[in-house]
């Protein structure tokens, strides 16, 4: 069976004035099955929102390739978005930056919905009670709702639009740590109801081995060691995901991590 996600050598740059061009992704390889949780870890600054936007057509690349389901991806411009790539959708790090201020919740979810072949499927009240939310949100604004709401509504806006890969560019960074882990174990409880594979964008290992299924660890641009999670975490075989490995407070956010 064909990889949903295919990245092959994908390179990034940016230009700098009176400088050489930035390098923020360099030759990253990687690949996502369906169904798959894949966790893309590393410190801040090492290209994982870089490759991110490039996955979702919001970077173009200076060189490789990206494929979703044997499709290339391109840069999104001007143009109404390629209809293939409607189905990788984005969650970001700050919900209130990706939420319209000026229109309800329910008619932003609603945007979702109007893109989705399979819309009959879902209500704006069944996809609010999956993120937690009661069905009275729907007529409220964003700056109605604590963070944490606001992060489970642009949830739901992404998997209203019926993503088949959705990607979560730290997701949870923005968030109390109180909510930190309920918002990333939602996030792979929709991606495992809805069959969507999920790309799950963090710093935060302790939070990824117990989500994520893979684990890709990026330093400086390029992927310096991958492969399952319980493996990684218990042989890694680079410095520098040992060094990471070490630096990981033992805290139980999720009632289920292991010591």
């Amino acid at each position: 069976m064909p990889e949903l996600l295919t990245i092959d050598r994908a390179r990034v740059t940016y230009k700098q004035p009176g400088r050489q061009r930035l390098v923020a992704v360099n030759d990253v390889s990687l690949s996502l099955g369906k169904r798959q949780v894949l966790g893309l870890v590393g410190e801040s600054g090492c290209g994982k929102s870089t490759l991110a936007k490039a996955i979702c057509g919001l970077e173009g690349l200076a060189g490789g390739s990206i494929e979703f389901n044997g499709i290339p991806v391109k840069k999104l411009g001007m143009h109404k978005r390629d209809k293939a790539q409607l189905r990788i959708q984005m969650v970001f790090q700050n919900p209130y930056a990706s939420l319209n201020p000026r229109r309800t919740i329910g008619r932003q979810i609603e945007d979702g919905l109007r893109v989705n072949p399979d819309s009959s499927a879902w209500t704006v009240p069944d996809l609010l009670d999956h993120v937690e939310l009661d069905a009275s949100a729907r007529d409220r604004f964003p700056h109605q709702f604590s963070g944490g709401q606001r992060q489970r509504i642009a949830i739901a806006r992404a998997i209203a639009a019926g993503p088949e890969l959705l990607v979560g560019d730290e997701p949870i960074a923005s968030l109390d740590a109180s909510l930190q882990a309920k918002v990333a174990g939602l996030m792979r409880r929709l991606s495992l109801e809805t069959g969507a594979s999920l790309l799950f964008i963090s710093h935060d290992l302790s939070v990824v081995r117990v989500i994520a299924d893979d684990v890709a660890v990026m330093s400086h641009g390029s992927i310096v060691e991958s492969g399952k999670v319980d493996e990684i975490w218990s042989n890694p075989q680079q410095p520098y995901t040992q060094q990471l490995l070490a630096s990981i407070p033992k805290v139980d956010g999720l009632g289920i991590l292991p010591g």
